[in-house]
This record gives structure tokens, sequence and C-alpha cells, in this order.
């Protein structure tokens, strides 16, 4: 099974949901927000804040495909680019940070460890344009598919909370301590693989 994750662009934007296509939560204050779904222009509203983010910041996003199908995206700014981020009671988000914004994954394509592999990308994307962290609100009474992440699966790939709320915590991921476990990792898998090559078993003949 080939995986790749691949930066978000305005021409594969159309791989994501329609649903998500048309969503402007993150992306326009509340009233705009809502103004763009009544006038039907989320849509166009939504390509216009990526192609502004792209030109100005760079790359904010991730698709995910498996044997070439889109199965699942993650979506991150800077919090001067998410207008909704204002609106959460436990904001603002810490100036060193990106706002991890939303992502989603495909039921079929769950529990197979994509979400945490999305948020490496993210990080090691982020260490590369020498941001300190991620931050990200939280939904602790998540239910359903939405466009807050659950606080439970935030805190399962390595967030820690650093601002308590009942419904809508903030979380942060350190990226220093994101980058040394993931070398950790691959460090023990390069012994491991190398002594297995060096010393093959033996086998009768």
């Amino acid at each position: 099974m080939g995986r790749r994750l691949v930066p978000l662009t305005l021409d594969n934007l159309p791989d994501l949901p329609e649903r998500c296509r048309e969503c402007v939560f993150w992306e326009l204050d509340p009233v705009r927000g809502e103004a763009a779904v009544r006038a039907g222009r989320a849509r166009q509203e939504k390509e216009a804040w990526i192609s502004a983010v792209l030109l100005e910041w760079g790359s904010c996003g991730r698709v995910v495909y498996v044997d070439d199908v889109p199965v699942g995206f993650v979506l991150y700014a800077p919090p001067a680019y998410v207008p909704r981020a204002t609106a959460f009671p436990t904001s603002p988000v810490s100036p060193d940070a990106v706002q991890l914004m939303t992502g989603w994954i495909m039921p079929g394509y769950r529990g197979q460890g994509l979400g945490r592999v999305m948020v490496q990308t993210v990080a090691k994307d982020l260490l590369r344009r020498e941001f300190k962290a991620i931050e990200a609100f939280g939904d602790a009474r998540w239910k359903e598919s939405a466009c807050v992440l659950p606080a439970d699966h935030l805190l399962a790939v390595g967030f820690k909370t650093v601002r308590t709320h009942p419904t809508y915590p903030r979380l942060r991921l350190d990226l220093r301590t994101t980058l040394s476990w993931k070398e950790d990792v691959e460090h023990a898998l390069d012994r491991l693989l190398g002594a297995v090559q060096k010393d093959p078993a033996l086998r009768p003949l």
C-alpha cells in the first residue's frame, strides 16, 4: 500500500471532500463566513484564502493519498490568517506557533496511523521554516466529524494542554521534542535493521 502526503494547492483542492471544499469555518470570521454561505460564495472564498496564504506565507496543507486515492487532508497556518481563532475562549494562539486548523481521514482508513503521519509531516515542514510549535483548539466533547479536531486525538499524537476549557482546550506540540523523538525512533530502526542485515539467520539447506 503506497501512501503520499502532497502539499495542498489549488490544483488538488478538488481532492478534498465536497463539504470541506465549501467550508470557510476557519478561513473567515463568523459574520463573513455566514454571509459567504448565504450568498453561495463559500467555495470561491476558500479558494481565495488558500491562494492568498500560498502566495504570502507558503504551504498551508497536505493531502494524503493511498494508492493514488485521496483519503485525507490537514490544514494549518499562522494565527494571523485564521480569523475564527479569535472567537475561541482559549485564544489566542501563541506568537511562536502555527495553528493546526483542521484535518480529516476517510472512515475506511482511520486507525492506521495516518493522523500521526500527517502531524509529523506538518511538524517537519514547520521546523524547516523555523517555527517552534503547533497549536490547536481541541473539541473535548467531540462526537462526529467537524471543523474542530477532537482533543483526545490531539493528545494521542503528542499535543499537551496549555489552556484548559471544558469544551475547547488549547493544545500545543513542541516541534523540538517531536523532532528528537522522531530521530530517536529512526535511529533505533536503523540500528535494528542494520543488525538484521549484518547477521542474517542461518537456515539449514
